[in-house]
């Protein structure tokens, strides 16, 4: 493993310490709304501190962009971006689908990434150039031809409910011609499987750049593609993103045009 990918691992356990630590005593916790249907706790703050703090020791002129701390300023080179608990709702909730994400981008590209689910073990890594893994295993996306017999993952616009109608024209256009969709509340979680070859593809609207900055590097380095709605690299700029196999990726993006809006197409 890249000593930078192996620091990058070594905060995503401390972070999952965290979270494991109080899985089983939410009750306990202070739940903060940020937003509509936007929850945090100081779980979620303990985590991204402890992350920060195993960062900054190794790379301390990096800057940093997390989901509760914001930008931290540093070297504009070399940006660590950190959802310390991605999928917190389902966490406040008891149900087992939630993780660490953390991504170096240096110059603006990923390089390295880490999806770290504490409940089941499961570690997810990828580094530019050097495949993407699942606890040590080489994993690769899907090799499906088109959309028949996929299984392919979604979010919901929960947080831009603007966008529910056009959403769901989507997915009565995408539904009647795959195996299945799956909404399970995590989109690092979602892209890591998807790299797995869990997901056969994925797509969601407006998506915070901490949500998949991991994500799409483990994506890419499993054999998969990732754009916006347009199949341009914008996503992490607009955050819509289509992402599967060159087949999948395709047939989502061929499926879901015809019911864009113009804000969508951006």
């Amino acid at each position: 493993m890249h000593p930078t990918l192996n620091i990058a691992v070594k905060a995503a356990r401390k972070a999952g310490d965290i979270i494991l630590r109080y899985h089983n005593q939410i009750d306990i916790l202070t739940i903060e709304n940020k937003a509509t249907n936007d929850f945090v706790s100081e779980v979620d703050k303990a985590a991204e501190d402890a992350i920060i703090d195993e960062l900054k020791y190794a790379f301390p002129n990096h800057s940093m962009l997390g989901e509760e701390n914001g930008e931290i300023l540093g070297d504009s080179r070399f940006q660590w971006i950190i959802d310390p608990l991605d999928g917190t709702t389902n966490y406040l909730h008891g149900f087992p689908q939630y993780a660490v994400s953390i991504a170096l981008y240096e110059n603006n590209e990923p390089t390295h990434a880490v999806v770290y689910d504490p409940f089941k073990e499961e570690l997810f890594t990828a580094s530019k150039g050097e495949g993407a893994y699942l606890n040590e295993q080489r994993i690769r996306t899907t090799h499906t031809n088109g959309f028949e017999n996929t299984l392919i993952g979604t979010g919901f616009p929960f947080k831009a409910p603007q966008h529910l109608d056009a959403y769901l024209n989507m997915f009565k256009a995408i539904h009647p011609k795959v195996a299945g969709i799956r909404r399970a509340g995590s989109a690092a979680l979602d892209l890591a499987y998807l790299a797995a070859g869990r997901l056969d593809g994925f797509w969601e609207t407006k998506l915070n750049i901490w949500d998949i900055a991991a994500g799409v590097l483990l994506v890419k380095e499993a054999g998969g593609f990732v754009g916006d709605f347009s199949g341009r690299a914008k996503y992490l700029e607009t955050g819509n993103v289509v992402a599967g196999n060159d087949q999948v990726f395709k047939a989502i993006l061929k499926t879901i045009h015809p019911h864009l809006t113009a804000d969508l197409q951006r």
